[in-house]
């Protein structure tokens, strides 16, 4: 259990963070943009929860959860030390990338195949999972190059790159089952 009794710790002050094993980085450290990311995706998740009820509302308020999970599995650096840790070390793992796969299959069967590229808008609901599904894939960009500079979970770089298409189809539900959809039309301002 966490406990804080105070915000500030001034640790801070001088532009470098600790990460999950406590070793201190600069507060640009491709670690610290990862995770720092999602975060910010699990905030913007929290203001497409205002506009969803129901079972959208259960599976983004689960996407949340994940997103802790997620921001606690990459803070933590090489992974070849987790039995080390003394505790047991939080990692994503695949049947969590399962679920999000499962919902979007059972999605887009309740959808028409798209015949032309959409723009994101539409519901209230739409727009904002539009938003989530870009700052997801931002997310993972960060995510790939964690891996290709340092070590990332597998995993977590999968589950990333599912959740931007579980916010597509979601989106596409949330605008009347795709029939509310606003279709791109090249060139149309020429």
């Amino acid at each position: 259990m966490v406990v804080l009794n105070k915000i500030y710790t001034r640790t801070g002050d001088k532009g470098e963070t600790a990460l999950g094993d406590m070793t201190r980085v600069p507060k640009f450290d491709p670690r610290v943009e990862a995770y720092g990311t999602v975060d910010e995706l699990n905030s913007v998740v929290g203001v497409a929860r205002l506009h969803a009820s129901g079972e959208v509302d259960q599976q983004l308020a689960t996407i949340q959860n994940d997103l802790f999970d997620l921001g606690a599995d990459l803070c933590r650096p090489d992974m070849s030390k987790d039995d080390e840790a003394g505790y047991p070390v939080l990692r994503m793992v695949e049947s969590q990338v399962d679920r999000l796969e499962a919902e979007i299959d059972a999605m887009i069967a309740q959808l028409e195949p798209l015949r032309s590229f959409i723009l994101p808008a539409g519901t209230t609901l739409a727009a904002h999972l539009h938003h989530c599904r870009t700052v997801a894939r931002r997310a993972e960009r960060l995510a790939v190059h964690l891996a290709a500079v340092d070590d990332a979970n597998p995993a977590a770089v999968k589950y990333l790159n599912r959740l931007s298409d579980w916010f597509f189809a979601a989106a596409r539900i949330a605008n009347d089952q795709g029939k509310a959809d606003v279709l791109w039309i090249p060139g149309a301002n020429r």
